[in-house]
């Protein structure tokens, strides 16, 4: 059995008619505990990251997420979740807006 997602289907909130792609980059202390609760963020949302990329060096751990189809307000709000995790030290994001 097969499924289609589209963008149509995805949360969007009453900040613009089209949804924004956002980028969450993430620098945190290097522990096993901190990726999973930055993935749950998404996961307890039903949402699945577009890009998913993590470099850990040293005593640091960098994490760059891209996701689509979010609305400003629930980004904001991923955003501040994240800065609240224990071991994580900045969280900055980009949105864009698809051309529509």
């Amino acid at each position: 059995m097969s499924s289609s997602l589209s963008l149509a289907n995805l949360p969007v909130a009453d900040d613009g008619p089209l949804p924004l792609l956002v980028s969450f980059s993430v620098q945190a202390r290097a522990e096993p505990g901190i990726m999973p609760r930055v993935v749950e963020l998404f996961a307890k949302r039903g949402l699945v990251p577009q890009k998913w990329h993590s470099t850990a060096f040293g005593s640091a751990l960098i994490i760059d997420v891209q996701i689509g189809g979010l609305g400003r307000d629930l980004a904001d709000y991923i955003a501040r979740s994240m800065r609240q995790i224990v071991g994580v030290e900045t969280v900055l994001t980009s949105e864009t807006r698809p051309l529509g």
